[in-house]
């Protein structure tokens, strides 16, 4: 298989702290993750991608053990030793969700003689990073191990609304810390006992978004260009009145052991438990829809900017009155209400597996149990300039309830599942595994039915007000769901290593991922307020059903006298109901949907090479390519033919890294990573034209993210126990997007820039 590897000295040399950094340096991998969605990052691994409010595409493995929410893959998993990344469908080896690959990660153990290891940074934007790692024995079986993470920063995407208690904060602050503890005991000579405790607490900023129109011939209409956008020229402008805010809290537990039955068998299991509280809130986006515009903080608002003269970002514009203004979301007034979004998950998971081996064959079996409740909230309130209520359902006057997503999710899971590996002669070695995934998944609403909207009618403008919290209500109660989603996955790969320097491979496997559902309604908003108003045919429903694939590979490795290495894959993919989310805007005013695109096809190549001029000196590049297309889509029928979402053309990876001897244990040492990262499409939506409330066509030519160049620079002196170093992240400060979500039917797209420049300073020290 392919394997992207990451040693402890790798991840020191690289500067590797989180999921982003090492991503970056793979070729083939890319991520969506930032301010806006800070515990729902999304990893796409040779055009499979994660989705938000979905699944995640990736395994991630740690010491052994599972994980099951998604937001760990952007939390610190403590003291990390190695990182692998296996790229293409582990699901049959590595467990859930592996459909586009894994993150295996390893964290250091107990030694048996007392150690430490500290590392601190400072760097631009008001940015502190500190870690601290002790690790030794209590007794002559009992070893342990406590690390803590604490990270800050000011942020670089400032807030400017006037007459607001926003105006100054940023909204891609943050501040985070994580406590991980471990217990490793050998009671006997054949037992092992891993057991593991973490605590993440994360706040920072949120909804690091502009819209930006996509309406030509509204452009041509006013002859302002700026209704006609290519997002990525986008000029960036964060005026709302209320500072978002996002905030996540974990908790996670686990026991492994491992016993040595004798005659080459081991019985493992492990137990695992975890507890995730996120929450977010910001403005609304529902201003330019008018529901607010005849309350009483609307009116004085807009008053008050045009007191001063207060002009809103073009093409938006600020009116007399909210009626004769155009607004777009988040705005400085208090006419497009607040949303609030929360979301609670509890998961109890467990495993145990048996391996063996009988000389020429190494085989292992096991089974796997899991059960998530999850709590799925998204309301939008009236903004009265008092804040937010965490309440989804307040009547309080100050900011009273008017929409309201509210389900209660509950997911069981099971798995069979076994592997051996066939060395059939000293070259050849045929390596076959089986999975069985069984996933019953329930939902339950919790809106209630004889709350009213102050304001919202669902019937269009002048709102009166008198309407159910969601649309699906105006036809009764919505009723409860259960689904259950199960797959066979295969895993069967051949490798032939005709001398030691050489290996060649093929390889198939099946990925899947668990259908489930969206918040209870949404089909029929989608259906109202599109399909029957603007002919926008679109197959939405309150379900999505699960996704798979069928993955082929050949590769080679080669190794050159242990100063060149070389590797090579070729892969084809064939996806059927790939997972695609989309943010639809509206007179409900922001819905998250989860669909299907019901087939994908995926073609790519991949190539890199490590060459060690010197003992000190070595130089690597690296490349991906991947051709996607849309083969059918019953979501929407018009973008067959389109490429795969979040799916980059193709990435580049290349640096050197040196080492100089100085005197006795000094040494200079270097580093430089370069990334290029080709055109994306965020949306199956792509070079087409698609009907919009406003009446005219949006044209989405434009709504592609252009390719991109980032450098890193590590530069530093290193003694015996110590390195102090220079470091700089994106050197040259290269402006590109970090996502481009495009809202077809609302006749544009939702842009959110990528991270400036940031230089700073770094120390390590162990012993």
């Amino acid at each position: 298989a392919t394997v992207k590897v990451f040693t402890a000295d790798a991840l020191v040399n690289a500067g590797i702290h989180k999921t982003e950094d090492f991503i970056a340096l793979t070729p083939g991998v890319s991520i969506v993750s930032g301010s806006q969605e800070p515990a729902d990052p999304q990893i796409n691994i040779r055009g499979v991608s994660g989705v938000r409010d979905a699944e995640p595409s990736v395994a991630l493995s740690v010491d052994g053990i599972l994980k099951t929410d998604v937001s760990a893959l952007n939390q610190d998993q403590g003291d990390v030793t190695q990182i692998e990344i296996l790229k293409g469908p582990q699901g049959a080896i590595y467990g859930r969700n592996a459909t586009s690959g894994a993150f295996i990660m390893t964290t250091r153990k107990p030694g048996d003689q007392l150690g430490a290891r500290v590392r601190v940074a400072a760097e631009e934007a008001g940015t502190q990073t500190a870690f601290a790692s002790i690790d030794g024995p209590l007794s002559e079986n009992v070893g342990f191990l406590i690390s803590g993470q604490y990270y800050h920063t000011r942020g670089q995407y400032q807030i400017h609304s006037p007459l607001a208690p926003s105006d100054g904060q940023y909204l891609d602050k943050r501040r985070e810390y994580n406590l991980n503890g471990r217990l490793f005991l050998t009671p006997t000579d054949r037992l092992t006992i891993d057991i593991k405790g973490h605590y993440g607490n994360r706040k920072g900023g949120s909804h690091l978004w502009n819209a930006s129109f996509m309406l030509p011939a509204f452009a041509a209409a006013t002859g302002n260009p700026l209704f006609y956008e290519n997002g990525n020229d986008h000029v960036f402008t964060f005026d709302p009145n209320i500072a978002p805010i996002s905030r996540l809290t974990t908790k996670e537990a686990s026991i492994k052991a491992d016993y040595d039955l004798g005659g080459d068998m081991k019985l493992s299991g492990w137990f695992s438990y975890g507890h995730s509280n996120r929450l977010s809130y910001g403005d609304g986006t529902s201003a330019g829809f008018g529901f607010f515009n005849d309350s009483p903080s609307c009116i004085a608002s807009v008053n008050a900017l045009n007191a001063i003269g207060y002009q809103l970002a073009s093409p938006q514009y600020l009116g007399a009155t909210a009626g004769s203004s155009l607004f777009g979301p988040f705005t400085p007034t208090q006419c497009d209400g607040s949303q609030i979004e929360r979301y609670i998950e509890r998961d109890l998971s467990g495993e145990v597996r048996l391996s063996g081996s009988t000389g020429a064959v190494d085989w292992m079996a096991g089974a796997y149990y899991l059960n998530i409740h999850r709590n799925v909230a998204v309301a939008y309130q009236q903004d009265t300039g008092n804040g937010v209520s965490l309440d989804p359902v307040s009547d309080d006057p100050r900011f009273r309830t008017e929409q309201l997503s509210w389900d209660e999710f509950r997911t069981r899971a099971y798995a069979l599942f076994g592997s051996a590996d066939w060395k059939i002669d000293p070259q050849l070695t045929l390596s076959a595994a089986l999975r069985y995934d069984n996933e019953r998944r329930t939902v339950h609403n919790l809106i209630p039915t004889d709350f009213r909207s102050q304001y919202i009618d669902f019937d269009g403008p002048p709102y009166t007000g008198g309407a159910p919290l969601n649309p699906a209500l105006l036809n009764g109660p919505i009723p409860d769901q259960a689904r259950t989603f199960d797959q066979v996955e295969p895993k069967i790969s051949l490798a032939w290593k005709p001398d030691q320097a050489l290996t060649l491979y093929a390889s198939y496997g099946k990925g899947f991922k668990s259908g489930g559902f969206n918040n209870s309604g949404s089909g029929t908003i989608i259906d109202v307020a599109f399909n029957q108003t603007i002919g926008a045919n679109l197959g939405i429903t309150d379900n999505y059903d699960k996704e798979t694939s069928d993955a082929f590979e050949i590769g080679f490795k080669k190794n050159f006298a242990g100063k060149l290495f070389i590797e090579g894959a070729g892969y084809y993919t064939r996806v059927k109901n790939q997972q695609f989310f989309e943010f639809f805007v509206g007179s409900f005013g922001i819905l998250r949907v989860v669909s299907n695109i019901d087939r994908v096809d995926l073609w790519g190549g991949e190539l890199s090479a490590n060459y060690r001029i010197t003992p000190e000196w070595s130089i690597f590049a690296g490349g991906n390519v991947t051709d996607s297309k849309i083969k059918k889509n019953s979501v929407r029928p018009d973008t067959v033919g389109n490429k795969s979402p979040q799916t980059p053309d193709y990435t580049i990876n290349a640096g050197t890294q040196l080492e100089i001897p100085v005197s006795g244990a000094l040494s200079l040492v270097g580093r430089t990573d370069v990334r290029v990262t080709g055109p994306t499409w965020f949306s199956a939506v792509q070079d087409q034209l698609r009907p919009t409330i406003f009446g005219a066509e949006g044209k989405f030519d434009a709504a592609q993210r252009r390719s991109f160049t980032t450098v890193n620079l590590r530069l530093g002196v290193k003694g015996e126990h110590w390195e102090a170093a220079f470091i700089a992240s994106n050197l040259f400060n290269e402006k590109y997007l970090g996502e481009l979500v495009v809202s077809p039917e609302f006749g544009g797209a939702f842009v959110s820039p990528a991270p400036m420049r940031r230089l700073g300073g770094e120390f390590l020290m162990h012993f």
